[in-house]
């Protein structure tokens, strides 16, 4: 079932009501990306999102994150550290209006492009010594 958004349909079914792509969930609004910060929670997750704020004071810039609760469906598998695509619908709950609908790269994937480099600094550093 398309939901409007330009993602792949996870591979696996699932019986949630509140999947958009197995369920009857709407989206609409808005689509953010982040990385999952915690996944303690059943069928939620927190991502989180960095971005920086200008300080007039030292015209400099700061780091702030945001954290947005979002509705995990059963058919994408998360872990921490996951980047993912979330996107805005109805409230679920108090605090929960968005729902994942896209994987984007996983804690081992990201994890190899930056071994490399590391890898290769302490070598030149041993070599050095």
């Amino acid at each position: 079932m398309a939901i409007g958004l330009n993602v792949p349909e996870p591979e696996e079914s699932c019986s949630d009501a509140n999947c958009p792509f197995h369920g009857s969930l709407a989206v609409r609004g808005q689509t953010l990306e982040g990385t999952v910060a915690s996944t303690d929670m059943d069928k939620t997750v927190i991502v989180e999102r960095e971005y920086d704020v200008r300080v007039p004071k030292y015209d400099r810039y700061m780091k702030r994150r945001s954290r947005v609760p979002a509705h995990a469906p059963p058919c994408v598998e998360l872990e921490e550290g996951d980047t993912v695509r979330i996107a805005e619908t109805r409230p679920l709950s108090k605090t929960k209006s968005h729902v994942v609908v896209e994987k984007i790269a996983s804690l081992e994937v990201t994890e190899g492009l930056a071994a490399p480099e590391t890898v290769s600094d302490e070598s030149d550093e041993e070599g050095e010594a």
